[in-house]
């Protein structure tokens, strides 16, 4: 017998498919501890008899079905027995006019918009945000008004479509898989797994104005300048940027579309960094832990760059910025100077590859982010420019 308590991962499967109707089965590692997913999913696939302990109901049938091989390998619900559970979490309805009134699709570009799409909710939930679309308020489109929670939040790009009495063209928001809300702001969410981003000038102002306007209308948000971009690995971050590169014409490269685009790999370390671009105001928070208001730019600096300490000039990529960093490389090749980038461990061999040898690394502990409201201040570890 499984039983669906608050807390279980049979619950937290579940309402996952019940959001994203497939789960790639390559990325059982976004859920939590793989081994237990793999060995729960293998019995759910099964005959087995499921308890609500919270309403004494028992539910006995397959739950699950593995379709599919490789890369293309997909989890789904096996409606007879699944539908009786969502009606019970509220999810019902939302499911039948996502994925039974429209059946979902075997061909190759659908399944893998919906892996990316299962992926991004995957994050989401494990940093901590309201992810279902049936439990978060519907956005609107005919009046200002603040309709989005005050926690932060993950709005899929299925709801960003559907405002309203007309659907936006089927284009807008395609590359798009949602947005994440915060209190003061909203990030548009995109997610390239294991291939290089490639923006579409024309296409992603289209998407962010758009965007842009559903915030302003239901979070009073009247700026869109960042981006979260998950990837499975640094690989992907280094080859955006060196797509970047070759841009020809400037105003379509990606940072001339987002003025900050937050590269956040999909694992462990992944879902930490998202917790902690969510926090509200989070850079001004932790820029003045770290550094004193007398050497801090400010952003008034001639080139991007967050403290002038002893004559080094420091430039923060905790946040993972690699519009920022793009920036910060190309201002440094025309100046003369000693530069030095701040990160998380985690970020420091990527950086040490795409920035050379001139440029120092210093690192500090995830750890101590998390407990940036300590008055204590944060301890800087050096580490020699390899």
């Amino acid at each position: 017998m499984i039983y669906i308590r608050t807390g279980s991962q049979a619950l937290t499967l579940l309402k996952i498919m019940s959001v994203v109707g497939e789960f790639p089965t390559g990325s059982m590692h976004l859920l939590g501890n793989e081994r237990v997913y793999k060995a729960l999913i293998r019995k759910m696939t099964t005959r087995q008899t499921y308890r609500l302990p919270q309403t004494d109901t028992e539910i006995t049938g397959r739950m699950l079905s593995v379709l599919g091989k490789g890369r293309s390998k997909t989890i789904r619900l096996y409606n007879r027995t699944a539908l009786p559970i969502l009606t019970l979490l509220g999810a019902e309805e939302y499911y039948r006019d996502a994925y039974i009134k429209n059946n979902l699709s075997s061909n190759t570009s659908h399944r893998e918009r919906n892996h990316r799409v299962a992926e991004t909710v995957a994050m989401c939930m494990r940093a901590g945000m309201e992810y279902r679309p049936y439990a978060l308020p519907t956005l609107q489109n005919e009046q200002l008004l603040t309709v989005v929670p005050k926690s932060p939040s993950f709005y899929l790009a299925k709801s960003l479509k559907q405002i309203g009495q007309i659907e936006q063209k089927k284009t807008m928001f395609t590359r798009l898989t949602g947005a994440i809300f915060t209190p003061g702001t909203v990030m548009a969410v995109y997610n390239t797994r294991d291939a290089t981003m490639k923006w579409n000038g024309m296409g992603e102002f289209k998407a962010k104005h758009s965007l842009l306007e559903v915030a302003r209308m239901n979070a009073g948000v009247s700026e869109l300048n960042s981006a979260i971009l998950l990837g499975q690995s640094d690989s992907v971050a280094m080859n955006t940027l060196l797509e970047s590169d070759g841009t020809r014409r400037m105003e379509f490269r990606f940072d001339s579309i987002y003025r900050h685009v937050h590269f956040v790999p999909m694992n462990h370390f992944g879902i930490q960094l998202l917790r902690f671009l969510c926090v509200p105001d989070w850079n001004e928070k932790l820029m003045s832990l770290l550094f004193e208001p007398e050497v801090r730019s400010y952003n008034r600096g001639m080139f991007e760059y967050d403290a002038l300490i002893e004559g080094r000039y420091v430039f923060s990529y905790l946040g993972s910025d690699l519009a920022r960093l793009i920036r910060f490389r190309e201002a440094t090749r025309h100046q003369t100077g000693q530069f030095e980038v701040l990160c998380f461990p985690e970020q420091a061999p990527f950086l040490q590859e795409y920035l050379g040898k001139r440029i120092g690394i210093k690192t500090i502990d995830m750890a101590l982010v998390d407990s940036k409201l300590c008055p204590e201040r944060l301890t800087i570890k050096s580490q020699a420019p390899k």
